[in-house]
């Protein structure tokens, strides 16, 4: 159980708004300076100084939806993220070379929303459902 030094320190180090963000959505708090965001309104943060941060931890994202998973953060920023990359998207020079300008906007997986890829057939099925044919009655009594 955090200590009631830790609670204090982490509000000092960030602030009671982001202390209390922070709290309520990572359960922990951590302190390190902003790096850039994105298009989806993401916020990328680095703790440099190594204290109270598991090594390879130092990098991390605070996602702008409350609903997040991993397929909304882009390309580029998982790079980073993963340490494929040394420098963010908006310092590294070579990833703002080349990217070509006809790239459509990232878009995040949207499997098991109303906007998932719904892919369609237009060849003939091979078996066909059974449709009964109904001989319409006479009604002729004579």
């Amino acid at each position: 159980m955090p200590s009631l030094a830790r609670y204090i320190r982490g509000i000092r180090a960030v602030g009671i708004k982001e202390w209390w963000h922070q709290m309520q959505y990572i359960g922990d708090v951590k302190a390190g300076t902003f790096v850039g965001s994105d298009q989806f309104g993401n916020r990328y943060f680095e703790n440099l100084n190594g204290e109270q941060e598991v090594p390879g931890r130092h990098r991390w994202v605070d996602f702008a939806q409350h609903e997040y998973n991993a397929t909304q953060v882009p390309a580029e920023w998982h790079a980073w993220l993963s340490h494929i990359r040394k420098d963010s998207p908006p310092q590294d020079v070579v990833m703002q070379n080349l990217t070509p300008t006809w790239k459509a906007p990232w878009v995040e997986n949207l499997t098991g929303t109303r906007g998932a890829y719904r892919a369609y057939n237009t060849a003939k099925p091979k078996i066909e459902a059974w449709q009964p044919k109904v001989a319409p009655r006479s009604t002729s009594l004579s």
